[in-house]
């Protein structure tokens, strides 16, 4: 291993060693108002550069995530620059992933009618990173006009298959699964094409796995919430990037109730990480799942590759529970409730 790949691995562990810890945890549960949770991350936590210049007293909640989120992209991109035989995929990755999440965003606010709404949200440090024109796109107000902005990105494609229907209302759900497909299957032919040996396998692996354990989150989440078909949410699940045999999605697909789905797999191997996270999130093991994962690879994956992709992933995880703490502070949910929502 050279000492480039040693220092990508020994930075990463660092940076996580700074994450939130349990006290931080328990510190930021006790505020009482947003205001007090930006003061508690400004003076005690590692987010305290990019939050030094913020007015607790006035900044919106929108601004505030937006800035998080800048901050979780810098640290990785920092990474990044140690590995160059990497970096240009898992950046590419990175803004994609973030692309096709301010996508579909704005396909949500546009089935609400409040594609106006969609400028106050979307994080304007990716407009360096991208081509897509995210200001033109907040001033769109029907999917035409939409598909249109988009004409010239990698998603028109898989976009232009899709209308409004009769109440001018997207299937936000389908169109979400195509586009991170995608990003998938990017990101698979950029490990083939640019690794081997055990690096190769273990990151095919890792995210072969997380597509998997994704596909049963929402196989779980279809049939609890939107009482879907069998063969409607066949229609969901992408076989060809996937472990996950024939025969245990047709099972899963064909079950009754999200109760079944969870029992048939818990009879196979994955059920191993399913338990972990709890029968109490069955609609969402993909995150619990994946901070599992990660965590393991982090700490002793021997592939720095392995060990930077492990860190973003647990920095997307920190970054869902900081948000989580904003939201139940901000709306005086119950400290035990939001407790249990954290992954950590």
């Amino acid at each position: 291993m050279s000492t480039t790949s040693y220092a990508v691995s020994a930075k990463a562990r660092a940076k996580y060693g700074r994450f939130l810890s349990e006290h931080d945890y328990e510190g930021i549960l006790a505020c009482q108002s947003v205001a007090e949770v930006i003061a508690y991350l400004k003076t005690y936590t590692h987010f305290a550069p990019v939050l030094s210049g913020v007015d607790e007293r006035e900044v919106h909640r929108g601004r505030l995530e937006a800035l998080l989120r800048q901050y979780q992209f810098s640290e990785f991109d920092s990474l990044c620059r140690y590995d160059s035989s990497v970096s240009e995929g898992f950046s590419r990755y990175i803004i994609e992933r973030a692309e096709v999440e301010q996508i579909v965003h704005f396909i949500v606010l546009l089935n609400a009618r409040s594609a106006d709404q969609f400028f106050f949200r979307f994080p304007a440090f990716l407009a360096k990173h991208t081509e897509l024109d995210f200001e033109h796109l907040a001033t769109v107000r029907d999917y035409s006009g939409f598909l249109e902005t988009v004409s010239r990105s990698p998603y028109y494609e898989i976009l232009k298959k899709f209308h409004p229907d009769s109440k001018g209302r997207l299937p936000v759900a389908a169109i979400e699964n195509k586009l991170y497909e995608l990003v998938l299957q990017h990101m698979i032919e950029f490990i083939n094409k640019k690794t081997k040996g055990s690096e190769r396998q273990e990151l095919t692996d890792i995210f072969k796995k997380l597509n998997d354990y994704r596909m049963i989150s929402r196989i779980i989440r279809l049939k609890r919430y939107y009482h879907m078909s069998p063969d409607e949410i066949r229609a969901t699940v992408n076989p060809q990037i996937s472990g996950l045999s024939p025969k245990l999605i047709d099972a899963m697909c064909e079950a009754e109730t999200a109760e079944d789905v969870y029992r048939i797999v818990n009879e196979t191997k994955y059920g191993r990480l399913i338990s972990r996270a709890g029968s109490d999130y069955q609609g969402d093991i993909g995150p619990r799942v994946q901070y599992q994962i990660a965590r393991q690879k982090l700490h002793f994956s021997n592939n720095p590759s392995v060990v930077m992709i492990s860190f973003m992933f647990l920095s997307e995880t920190e970054l869902m529970n900081v948000v989580c703490l904003i939201e139940g502070v901000r709306y005086q949910v119950d400290p035990k409730t939001i407790r249990s929502m954290l992954i950590h």
